[in-house]
This record gives C-alpha cells, sequence and structure tokens, in this order.
C-alpha cells in the first residue's frame, strides 16, 4: 500500500506524519498543498477532509483520516512507535491531547503569526507566548528525569510534541532555560530514520 498526504511541508501537525511515515518505512506520496492561497477551502479539499484542515491521509479511493494525531495512531499501530500496554498507550494518548490542547494552540499559532504571517507586533503573541512557556514548563518537568514522555522509549507521543517544540525559535520562544527539553530534542533527532522539516520559506 502506497499512502497519499496532503499537506503544507513547513507545517509541524503535516511534519508529525511525513516523519512517522518515514521512520516507519511506509511508502507515501507527498501532495504539497498551497494553504495560503486558500487551497484547504476548495471544493476539491473538503471532499477529502470536510473541515478544511492538513493533513489528510488518503488510505484508499473510499478512506481518507485526518488529525495528525490520530494519523500517528493509526501509522503507528503494531509498531513499537505505539506501546500495547493499555497504561503506556493510554500516557501517550494523554501526552498527545496535552500536545493538541496546551501546547499547539500556543507554539504552532505564535509560530504561524511569526513565520507564515509576517507580524510579529499581533496582538496575539503575548497571550500566545505566555501560554507557551507553560507547556514548556510541564514538559521540561517530565523530562528531567526521563529519557522520552513515556517508558523510556521513543513513541508518537514525542513526535507529537517534537514537531512544533523543535522550531520554538520560529515561535519567538527561548529553550536555552530548558535544559532537558533541549536534550530530549537531541535524542530524538538521533532516532533512526529520522528527517528534518522543511523550512517555512523552502
Amino acid at each position: 500500500m502506497t499512502y497519499h498526504v496532503h499537506g503544507v511541508a513547513a507545517s509541524g501537525n503535516c511534519y508529525k506524519v511525513r516523519l512517522a511515515l518515514e521512520q516507519l518505512n511506509l511508502p507515501y506520496v507527498w501532495h504539497e498543498v498551497d494553504m495560503m492561497q486558500g487551497a484547504t477551502r476548495t471544493d476539491a479539499f473538503r471532499k477529502l477532509n470536510p473541515n478544511g484542515k492538513v493533513p489528510v491521509l488518503v488510505i484508499d479511493e473510499a478512506t481518507t483520516l485526518s488529525e495528525s494525531d490520530a494519523i500517528l495512531c493509526y501509522l503507528a499501530e503494531g509498531s513499537a512507535l505505539l506501546p500495547n500496554d493499555r497504561l503506556e498507550r493510554a500516557q501517550v494518548l494523554q501526552w498527545m491531547f496535552f500536545e493538541q490542547y496546551s501546547h499547539e494552540p500556543y507554539v504552532a499559532v505564535a509560530r504561524f503569526i511569526r513565520e507564515f504571517l509576517k507580524q510579529p507586533d499581533d496582538p496575539r503573541l503575548p497571550e500566545k507566548t505566555a501560554g507557551s512557556y507553560r507547556a514548556l514548563d510541564v514538559m521540561e518537568q517530565h523530562l528531567a528525569a526521563r529519557t522520552f514522555l513515556v517508558g523510556e522509549r521513543y513513541t508518537v507521543a514525542d513526535i507529537a510534541l517534537y514537531a512544533y517544540t523543535h522550531v520554538a525559535d520560529e515561535a519567538g520562544l527561548d529553550l536555552s532555560r530548558y535544559p532537558a527539553i533541549r536534550a530530549w530534542l537531541d535524542r530524538v533527532r538521533d532516532e533512526p530514520g529520522h528527517v528534518e522539516m522543511p523550512g517555512v520559506d523552502a
């Protein structure tokens, strides 16, 4: 099976999917979506995802899947990236829910405002910056005595949170005060099959 992915290469949510596909050695075709020119609002795209957002994973002619973390869980099923243990799997989901509720809405949005919209004086940034640091504080405390987020091994929880954390500087955030996070970022980069996320201007 060859998957088809519709996404924006410089989006952290889309990068998660690409990173998982590469690390799981799954064949896929990437379809770049020009989000800034309204491509996600077309009728053709909304047939893939009525919510009009990337990424979208096309599984077969009749089946698509959206929401980046749901896609990660689907791809990782049966692999070492998604634990079989009931508690560890729930802990992975816990961190993925944290990423989408407490991390991504701040770090990713601050990055989008600065890097995509090029609006460093946007009035939303102070609140987004404060929320970003709250999320990073939680991660730093957790990672201070751990190798990875769950079960001392690399999982989709790490992929989910790595995506936007590793480009925190593009959101105007300073990781110098987070040694545990910086060490964790290095460990994630060292995982087999790791690929970099293209830059916003790539």
